[in-house]
């Protein structure tokens, strides 16, 4: 049992030394996380000459998956700030809501700016016609400071492309047009709860405005100067329309593939037999082969009258072929099938192995990664050891994940042979426009565009524009790929396996447990070192790390997610920077900011988690 707790001990040095540099050190979170990945690695089983290579390795995995998708929402966000397209929203927002409900178009803009923008920018923009909407009442100003930090601080949280929902999606493995439509389905509701604790919280603090020392507080720009709401909104929903139609397109044309294979479904029946007959590393796993052992009945039957089983093989008829291919994809793993070696297979195919790849244990998920992938997936033939661990990461897929990978196999072996539905061809479309980096590419341009139409900038002059954007964005990069980092090591302390000994119970009571556990963790990580940010990292790291399965959760890992979001949320307090900035820009004592912020944060996470919790229970999406 001792050595068995040697991996939650170097757990808990990790997490301890991720606080203890942020607090006590004051070092900034990307030194911290990624010193602290440096430690667990060293602390952890492997050689001695690879524990510092591994974590570069984690930090540049991770880069990859999230690292342009941040630097282009920095770019999309500076550039609606910039070109007037956030205050034109807002504006908008007021003008159909009218004063009397301002309270919500001021959260509505916080919601829908705060999914592309940083939460302090999107503060920044607002607090300005908060004061602006006082001075025409002269009542309720907490209400309307505290309305903005409610719906921005939800989508800051709760949905992509904001660092820390991004990078949990990647941790576990969750596609990123579910994540967004599942953060706003969560946020949603909540923040209309938000909206009545912020009526509350301003009924018990009837503070007035002040003012900014001697500061003169900016006025705005005139409304001509403003784009058009359909080209000021163009740059935050464009992305999320395509990526969540991509999310869609997928589901419903894998749902098309079982229809596949129908007579008419292969363009050129005889065609097909013949490539069948060619296509593998020998003449003994050719395809052809899998496919006659499927038949071996009739084909014997056929060879009753003396010919040989390769001349009946040779007759067989399209119906028959058909329903041998249909069997082999839906009983046998042809990704693994040495007739089928030497196909250069696809990104779909990488992301149902990796999502199986996760239950592997940490030595063999590294070795897969590490030596096998890349050649597997470029048709190369890898050592049996490989293909062995590629077998198994498939048998850790659901049924139809499996089923999926093995279509996905089939087309890449006769791509002009195998006819596509026509919800697959929309698909392809969509999975290119529907990429997350595409999407935030295309939207970026989109706002640079508007940026350069409304300010009249010249090309350096836009240049300088998107650098300071980057520069933001590069340091956030930084930060997540650190905690990627941290978490990769922290799977090769072995916490999967030993935390595996602890939690034996599965369904939908025990991932009931684990979405509170998490929820707690992050909290408590988010009271301790003050940044959500982090407190989310490193929370999902921990719980990656520990390889929690959808089968044991009871529910999909998107709700594991949205916990640990809405726990990131409780115990914000005066190491938050996120206080600070509601604080000063609202001209409020840390006294009052207690009592406004600091409780608002905590009752949008709680019902958050619960929305989470009652959707999880009576929404799982295990099927």
């Amino acid at each position: 049992m001792t050595e068995a707790l040697n991996p939650l001990v170097i757990l808990s040095i990790g997490v301890v030394s991720v606080i203890g540099m942020i607090i006590v050190l004051r070092l900034n979170a990307f030194i911290a996380l990624i010193g602290s990945a440096l430690l667990v690695s060293l602390l952890s089983p492997g050689s001695l000459a690879g524990k510092v290579t591994r974590v570069a390795e984690a930090f540049g995995n991770t880069c990859a998956a999230i690292g342009i998708v941040i630097a282009l929402a920095a770019v999309i966000g500076k550039c609606l700030m910039d070109s007037g397209s956030a205050d034109r929203i807002v504006r908008s927002f007021l003008g159909v809501l009218g004063k009397k409900r301002a309270p919500v178009a001021l959260m509505g803009s916080g919601f829908v700016l705060s999914i592309p923008v940083f939460f302090d920018t999107v503060f920044y923009l607002l607090v300005p016609l908060a004061r602006s909407l006082y001075r025409r009442t002269k009542t309720s100003y907490v209400l309307y400071i505290s309305a903005i930090a409610a719906g921005a601080a939800l989508t800051h949280t709760l949905v992509p492309p904001t660092p820390g929902p991004l990078f949990m999606a990647d941790q576990f493995g969750i596609d990123l047009g579910l994540m967004i439509m599942m953060g706003c389905i969560v946020g949603l509701p909540s923040a209309l709860v938000g909206l009545l604790v912020c009526r509350l919280i301003s009924s018990q603090m009837e503070i007035p405005m002040r003012p900014y020392g001697d500061q003169q507080e900016p006025e705005p720009l005139a409304d001509e100067n403003l784009p058009p709401l359909w080209l000021a909104l163009l740059p935050v929903l464009l992305p999320i329309v395509l990526i969540s139609t991509n999310t869609v397109a997928k589901t419903i044309a894998a749902a098309s593939r079982e229809r596949l294979l129908q007579e008419d479904d292969i363009l050129d029946w005889q065609l097909f037999r013949a490539q069948l007959d060619t296509v593998g590393t020998d003449a003994e796993t050719r395809p052809v082969r899998r496919i006659e052992d499927a038949l071996t009945d009739d084909i014997e039957n056929e060879a009753g009258d003396g010919a040989t089983v390769e001349h009946a093989a040779a007759r067989m008829s399209a119906a028959e072929i058909k329903t041998a291919v249909a069997s082999l994809v839906a009983t046998n793993q042809l990704a693994t099938d040495p007739a089928f070696l030497g196909t250069p297979l696809s990104e779909g195919v990488r992301r149902l192995l990796d999502r199986g790849a996760r239950e592997l244990t940490e030595e063999d998920f590294s070795r897969y990664k590490k030596h096998y992938r890349g050649d597997f997936l470029a048709g190369e033939i890898v050592p049996e050891r490989g293909l062995l661990l590629i077998s198994q990461c498939i048998d850790q897929l659901p049924e139809a994940d499996r089923e999926r990978l093995n279509w996905l196999v089939l087309e890449a072996t006769f791509p002009a042979q195998v006819r596509k539905t026509d919800a697959q061809k929309v698909a392809d479309v969509t999975a290119v426009l529907g990429n997350a980096n595409m999407a935030l590419f295309i939207s970026a341009a989109i706002a640079m565009f508007v940026l350069v139409r409304g300010r009249k900038l010249s090309l350096p002059e836009l240049g300088k524009t998107t650098e300071v954007a980057l520069m933001s964005g590069g340091a956030i990069i930084l930060i997540t790929a650190g905690g990627g980092a941290f978490g990769a090591m922290l799977r090769e302390a072995g916490v999967k396996e030993t935390v595996g000994l602890f939690m034996g119970a599965e369904g939908q009571s025990a991932g009931m447990a684990v979405l509170i556990a998490a929820a707690i963790v992050s909290s408590a990580m988010k009271f301790t070192q003050g940044s959500g940010t982090v407190a989310m990292m490193t929370t999902a790291s921990m719980f990656a790390a520990m390889g929690i399965h959808q089968e044991a959760l009871g529910c999909h890992p998107v709700y594991l997610a949205l916990a640990i979001g809405g726990g990131s949320l409780v115990g914000s307090w005066m190491n938050d920077s996120g206080f600070w900035i509601f604080a000063k820009m609202s001209v409020l004592t840390e006294t009052e900011g207690l009592k406004s912020w600091s409780i608002l944060l905590a009752a949008l996470g709680l019902t958050s988690l619960a929305f989470t919790l009652l959707l999880a229970y009576f929404v799982p999406m295990t099927g």
